[in-house]
């Protein structure tokens, strides 16, 4: 895969006149030239269903004369570009209108997708246990065997409950209850399994081994044999279009862990796909591309073209300014992998948002990150042998199989921070976290009183506005924190003040326990974390990490809390590449925005590694780096932190 690339969209409507008319073979070079741009994924097929070439299995776009797709292709592989091509798969609006039994259908008969009916300026999303999906595979094979396509990008795809007549009827056939949730889940597995199964054998009759990308925005935690479907990952994660600046490192911290190619998207866009005239600052092309770069992906930047096919330069100029930069540091960016003390054990659930992630693993991640901890997510088929500390946030249910392996993973010296609800069976923690379980706490907020020193804070009890669980420490556990109750639950008839009663001082159980296999913490700080932002609940983690840690954690650094920093290993070179990264998002409207990136200067980082280092350097520039090494104990100083830096450490043989 290429580090630079585009995903150049070209939703066109029917209604707009002289479509390409200004396509220009040598503008459009022009402009990925001054993107710096290596791949660019073009369009035989957009939301609106027209084709942007002459087609037997669709009909071209009627306002277009020429073959847009092949002068596209031709152009960008004249100068060393590679073109996958893009078809919109689920949606199809000119055949939507013509064939609507061939619709996802909710269980009520209304339509899913953009629009309940056709009532809205809206896209109407397609079942594939229809006709429907003959006709895509006819369009998909088309341009294998007409285009000198470098991959297919299918769009708008993914695991779709659907009660169209085809479905109820399959489930009838099969004596099964149409209706029934369950059945119409088991379908939809099915049917979306059957669609890339006959996508990838349609693209290998013609060209074996091509590209395969089926996008559904987001790629799902645990659902590795999803990922599989696909011959690489795009992590569609826009963080001005909803996904914010949170997803991204979340959702790569995962993917990075399945051994397959990957990379981020984001957008040129101020707001999201679609938005004509829309443009980020700079600094925030910067550093997202450099955000992906530190997560171990290779990047993709979202644009869409003018109907007239005249590619913007000020677009192209502003790509520039993250690629440029990017194009000097991939030397140091392929065939990593990243180097991790902690790993957060998703239990995702793919209905929470359109992100399709718990507030749990947002909360751990964003602590992770602002705590500067190297750090996975990890599905529970990964290898717990990797980490010294495994997460389990929240509302983690162990079954029997992950029970058993988890303690594996502890025989082996393996530790667990759980919270609120994980790792608790019929009443009872699977594993020695220090306490005894004795129900959820009535009390709702609860007090927090930590019994060790608060980084910033002083000696006090804290609200914690999320569930808590009342337990008490085991004989031979240790109590980290204790809890104390409000004067009463806020009710019609106890209420006090704005928001809730004062904290009564009263024991209300601990809040937080040690015990020989982790540490445990009595509420869902993580999903607290995610929706309040407490600077006690992320140094309450910390302290439980630190302790579980020990002199064991691989790196120390300065960095401010909102710089983000990596570990990543290039074994063939015999080099790791430490990454730092500062900006500050900032809300204006409902959009994060980056504009200034101030340099911050003197970061001290502090690595404990067993290799033997030689040199330490800046990359690109290859400015040598002063640094003592003594054991295990590496140190450095960086001068000088400008959006984003690899410190490269060259060692010797291990």
């Amino acid at each position: 895969m290429r580090f630079r690339q585009i995903h150049l969209d070209f939703h066109t409507s029917e209604k707009i006149p002289a479509i390409g008319e200004k396509f220009d073979p040598k503008q459009f070079q022009a402009a990925l030239r001054a993107g710096h741009v290596d791949s660019i994924t073009v369009f035989s097929k957009c939301h609106h269903g027209w084709a942007y070439h002459p087609s037997k299995a669709n009909e071209m776009h009627p306002n277009l004369h020429f073959n847009l797709l092949g002068e596209q292709i031709k152009a960008a592989h004249e100068i060393g570009v590679k073109t996958p091509v893009y078809l919109s798969a689920g949606l199809d609006e000119k055949l939507a209108v013509r064939h609507p039994e061939w619709l996802v259908r909710n269980a009520d008969e209304t339509l899913a997708g953009g629009s309940s009916n056709f009532s809205l300026p809206a896209y109407h999303k397609f079942c594939f246990n229809s006709p429907y999906l003959d006709i895509l595979l006819e369009q998909i094979k088309e341009v294998c065997e007409n285009f000198d396509a470098d991959g297919i990008f299918l769009d708008i795809v993914c695991v779709q409950p659907c009660y169209c007549h085809n479905c109820r009827q399959t489930l009838i056939d099969e004596g099964k209850d149409p209706y029934d949730e369950k059945a119409v889940m088991e379908l939809a597995e099915r049917v979306y399994a059957n669609y890339t199964r006959r996508v990838r054998e349609t693209v290998d009759s013609v060209k074996p081994g091509l590209p395969i990308f089926h996008n559904s925005g987001h790629v799902t935690r645990g659902r590795r044999d999803l990922a599989f479907m696909n011959s690489h990952l795009e992590l569609e994660s826009l963080p001005t279009g909803g996904w914010g600046y949170d997803h991204f490192p979340l959702s790569a911290a995962y993917v990075r862990t399945l051994g397959m190619e990957f990379l981020g998207m984001t957008g040129k866009f101020h707001t999201t796909w679609g938005e004509f005239g829309g443009f980020k600052h700079p600094n925030a092309i910067r550093y997202e591309v450099a955000l992906s770069a530190a997560c171990g992906a290779k990047c993709s930047v979202g644009d869409q073209l003018a109907p007239n096919g005249e590619m913007d330069m000020a677009t192209y100029e502003l790509i520039g300014a993250g690629y440029r930069e990017l194009e000097e540091k991939e030397e140091w960016l392929d065939h990593v992998n990243s180097v991790a003390d902690i790993a957060v054990l998703s239990q995702e659930n793919s209905s929470a948002g359109h992100e399709g992630q718990g507030l749990h693993d947002l909360g751990a991640v964003r602590m992770l990150l602002e705590g500067h901890y190297l750090f996975d997510v990890i599905d529970q088929e990964a290898d717990f042998n990797h980490y010294q500390v495994i997460i389990l946030p929240d509302q983690f249910a162990v079954n029997e199989e992950l029970k058993l392996k988890l303690q594996t993973y502890i025989d082996n010296g393996g530790k667990i921070l759980a919270s609120g609800i994980s790792c608790l069976k019929d009443g009872k923690f699977l594993f020695d976290l220090g306490a005894d379980y004795r129900g959820q706490s009535e009390w709702r907020p609860i007090y927090f009183r930590p019994l060790f020193s608060m980084q910033d804070l002083g000696k006090t009890a804290f609200v914690c506005y999320t569930q808590a669980e009342y337990v008490e420490k085991t004989n031979s556990g240790t109590e980290i924190g204790s809890f104390e109750s409000p004067y009463f639950n806020r009710t019609r008839e106890h209420f006090c003040s704005h928001q809730h009663a004062p904290n009564s001082g009263k024991h209300a159980g601990a809040g937080m326990t040690q015990g020989k296999d982790g540490i445990y913490i009595a509420w869902q700080v993580f999903t607290d974390y995610a929706q309040k932002g407490e600077l006690f609940a992320k140094r309450t983690v910390q302290h439980a990490l630190n302790l579980l840690l020990g002199e064991n954690k691989t790196l120390k650094t300065s960095l401010p809390a909102q710089g983000v920093t990596t570990l990543m290993k290039q074994t063939k070179q015999k080099r790791l590449i430490h990454h730092l990264l500062y900006a500050s998002p900032v809300k204006r409207g409902d959009v994060e925005v980056i504009e200034d990136i101030v340099p911050i200067y003197e970061i001290k980082s502090e690595l404990k590694i067993k290799e033997k280092i030689n040199r330490v350097y800046l990359a690109p520039s290859m400015e040598d780096l002063l640094f003592t090494q003594e054991g295990n104990s590496l140190t450095y100083v960086l001068p000088k932190l400008e959006c984003h830096q690899m410190v490269v450490l060259d060692f010797n043989e291990e």
